[in-house]
């Protein structure tokens, strides 16, 4: 234990060592944000005696996923093997395979990619009698993507529309779009998180399960966060109230 804590500087140490409630850690880049999550996180587990599996660890790829695992298990050996650690996306997978049910899909449902969504668009503007000249798939996939961050379902988004001809007709293709996915057990990358929060929210079965698993949640480059994942962050971290986000604010917006 003391070996692991020799390696941190001071301001480090005491954002490791800061385990219970809240803890925003801000530092510029290079400055071992990532050490300190790593660290916590072997620190949790030895000092606090924390299950490995009763932490959530959030980054944003898996790239930095698999590095961070491979850190704190340099630290703490096997236990590393079994914190639940990954991208905001492959955490909800996860959820989802288990619970999807609860809104209707079947747990093998398939993710479609950008090339499916486009054509599945392409379908929609085409029944919907829409030229595709003026509404281009693309674009109309990017207002989609952005209305999803957003959290606002098709009938949300008509609604913040009205008055907007153009954002009006991509509502249809919006509505049609949702219930064509789901004809074909099929989410897209947006819907991943959403689907996660509606199931958490609509269900306190499942909320009160996961909120209890999770006694420690930590968050990488949380300057990155969106309104759906900020969301879904703190819906986890609700019970226990340990949340440790890390995250440069020059780089964007952090929210609190």
């Amino acid at each position: 234990m003391k070996d692991i804590l020799k390696e941190l500087n001071d301001k480090q140490h005491e954002a490791v060592v800061n385990t219970e409630g809240p803890c925003l850690v801000i530092a510029g880049a290079g400055s071992g944000k990532t050490k300190v999550l790593t660290h916590k996180i072997a620190y949790i587990i030895e000092e606090k005696k924390a299950h490995p599996w009763d932490i959530l660890a959030i980054t944003f790829t898996n790239k930095a996923a698999n590095e961070m695992k491979e850190r704190i298990a340099n630290l703490v050996g096997e236990q590393a093997k079994d914190i639940w650690m990954g991208t905001f996306h492959s955490i909800c997978v996860k959820i989802l395979r288990r619970f999807i049910d609860r809104i209707g899909f079947d747990s093998s449902f398939i993710i479609f990619d950008t090339s499916d969504q486009r054509t599945l668009i392409k379908g929609c503007l085409k029944d919907l009698s829409i030229d595709d000249k003026l509404f281009s798939d693309r674009s109309v996939l990017s207002e989609i993507s952005n209305a999803k961050n957003e959290m606002l379902e098709p009938e949300q988004y008509l609604a913040k529309s009205k008055g907007d001809f153009r954002k009006e007709k991509i509502a249809t293709v919006y509505e049609l779009y949702q219930k064509r996915l789901k004809e074909n057990n099929a989410i897209d990358f947006d819907d991943i998180i959403n689907y996660t929060i509606k199931i958490l929210s609509d269900n306190e079965d499942i909320l009160q399960f996961y909120t209890n698993k999770f006694k420690y949640v930590l968050v990488d480059e949380y300057q990155d966060t969106n309104k759906a994942q900020f969301t879904l962050v703190t819906m986890l971290a609700s019970r226990h109230g340990n949340i440790t986000v890390v995250g440069d604010n020059d780089q964007r917006h952090i929210f609190i």
